[in-house]
């Protein structure tokens, strides 16, 4: 089985204020997007800044085959939210914003406004494959690109960017404290008998504050010496899949120049120890070297607003 993440990059239908300019560059965006899924062949897909539900329906149909696609009813304010696509038909278990009870709202703002929940809601799903059910949750974390009153993408001053940084990383944090708190429940505190996976855009990397929140409990991480070693929190542990990219490719998106791996997939104990390999892209083969080739992308989220693909690349693993 195939199991990923990919954001599609604002997977809007032509016409509107955030989607393609015409029919033509809406084309060959789903053409492009499309050919990437089909080269891909995942079994289950969650995905990511998908604007209109009948978008993501003209991209399954580019495609061809039979799918099955659920998507959460919590948009952000630009109309984008998460979904899963799947081979096999799905359930879907929870459709929230809400942060945890015990977890205030959070500044967002210099008008000290507040955020009770987070952008865009986090979709949770289970379906049943040849290898028994599974429970996917899958989430879009604040960005850190920046944005100002006024639809501004440049600060008026260095006050105004470190303010408005520290808001987004609150907000951030707190997305991924809910997020964890949604991983807790489809984990049931059976982490080692259920399988149970984590996908999104987290919008930072694998040592980030904010990523490391979902971990759970410390310990036994991919690629040191406690992994083959049981402890009490493998029931609760999600594992990040990052240390078993091939290092040249551990990226999905290229960042004024630089790569950043800010999509993630996390997986259960009962899934971490059936992984075959991981990867970004398309599967490239073993012993690849090919690079990927991404856009890089600067502080303007409209500069792409009519290329086609993605400026991010998918990133999968294969479970036995």
């Amino acid at each position: 089985m195939l199991l990923g993440t990919w954001n599609l990059e604002n997977l809007y239908r032509p016409g509107g204020p955030s989607g393609p300019k015409d029919k033509a560059a809406y084309e060959a965006k789903l053409a492009a997007l499309a050919a990437v899924v089909t080269a891909l062949d995942p079994d289950v897909l969650g995905v990511q800044e998908v604007g209109e539900p009948e978008a993501l329906a003209d991209l399954l149909e580019t495609v061809g085959g039979t799918w099955h696609a659920a998507l959460s009813a919590h948009p952000d304010g630009r109309g984008i939210r998460v979904g899963v696509i799947s081979r096999t038909p799905l359930e879907v278990l929870a459709d929230t914003r809400a942060y945890p009870a015990r977890l205030r709202p959070v500044q967002a703002d210099d008008s000290g406004a507040t955020s009770d929940g987070s952008g865009r809601g986090f979709l949770a799903v289970q379906t049943v494959t040849p290898a028994g059910p599974l429970r996917v949750a899958v989430a879009h974390l604040k960005s850190k690109l920046l944005s100002y009153p006024g639809d501004r993408f440049f600060p008026r001053d260095e006050g105004e960017r470190a303010r408005y940084g520290a808001y987004a990383l609150y907000r951030r944090a707190a997305e991924a404290t809910a997020l964890r708190a949604l991983a807790d429940d489809l984990l049931a505190g059976d982490g080692r008998e259920r399988d149970v996976a984590v996908l999104g855009d987290l919008n930072d990397e694998v040592q980030a504050a904010t990523t490391q929140i979902l971990l759970g409990p410390t310990g036994s991480e991919l690629d040191t010496r406690g992994f083959e070693t049981p402890d009490q929190g493998d029931a609760a542990r999600l594992w990040d899949v990052a240390p078993l990219i091939p290092a040249e490719r551990r990226y999905s998106r290229i960042n004024s120049g630089r790569r950043e791996l800010i999509d993630h997939v996390l997986t259960s104990h009962r899934l971490v120890h059936r992984l075959t390999s991981a990867g970004t892209g398309t599967d490239a083969g073993p012993g690849s070297r090919e690079e990927l080739r991404l856009p890089s992308v600067g502080l303007d989220p409209a500069a792409r607003r009519n290329e086609p693909g993605s400026d991010h690349a998918p990133v999968w693993v294969r479970i036995d």
